[in-house]
């Protein structure tokens, strides 16, 4: 299956040539003028890499990677207006994997995207065949990212994935929102506590309550409850 790209770029031109060069490469291209219709497109589409422009219309950039990074470890590849090392080191921190100053050439692009997804699945291809975790259907792999549900793998972005570890490595404990928060987003993540609802419902989405026993502890957080 070809790999799909996502743009997000308010002006019309630059969309255009990006995605006649990606198609040639062979990417499946969807695109959005604005950070809002991004973020939908994002939400409902299988998206392996999404090229950010800052400057956006309704939501910019930088919250729009946030917001991606709340939930996926999707790669992101953020365009900026200039060659400003601030800029370069906020996309660093909220999570881009890599930027491109305008103005720029097409082929450097697609030469970035091609390293990243080629970067990507090779790691992906390392296994680790160390159970970390076994309950009901429900198989967990500990280095390799790996998770089965009735023997069938079950594709959990990498904040999901952390997420359910943590649970899993601190069973029958009550674990605060602003706990999960810094273990999993880290201290320097600067959303809000939803982040932690919102990736616990895409957990329950995916996995089903039987395979995931998880409680909330009204105003506080979760426990991940596994019979002893």
């Amino acid at each position: 299956m070809n790999k799909s790209i996502l743009i997000i770029e308010d002006e019309q031109k630059i969309r255009r040539v990006m995605k006649d060069y990606l198609v040639k490469e062979g990417f499946q291209v969807y695109e959005a003028e604005d950070g809002e219709k991004g973020l939908e497109l994002f939400n409902n589409m299988n998206i392996d890499l999404v090229v950010l422009d800052i400057m956006l219309p309704k939501q910019d950039g930088w919250t729009v990677c946030r917001k991606i990074r709340e939930v996926s470890n999707t790669l992101i590849v953020m365009v900026t207006a200039r060659n400003e090392e601030d800029d370069n080191l906020l996309g660093y921190k909220i999570g881009a994997d890599d930027y491109i100053s305008k103005p720029f050439r097409v082929k450097v692009l697609v030469a970035k995207i091609n390293a990243l997804l080629k970067l990507k699945d090779k790691s992906k291809a390392i296994e680790d065949p160390t159970i970390l975790f076994e309950y009901s259907d429900l198989k967990v792999y500990l280095t390799s990212h790996k998770v089965y549900l009735k023997n069938e793998e079950i594709d959990l972005p990498l904040k999901q994935y952390d997420l359910l570890c943590y649970f899993i490595k601190n069973q029958n404990l009550a674990l605060s929102r602003t706990q999960i928060l810094d273990k999993v987003w880290g201290i320097d993540f600067e959303g809000e506590d939803r982040a932690v609802d919102t990736c616990v419902k895409r957990l329950r989405a995916k996995l089903g309550e039987k395979n995931l026993p998880l409680k909330a502890v009204w105003g506080y957080g979760y426990r991940f409850e596994v019979n002893q």
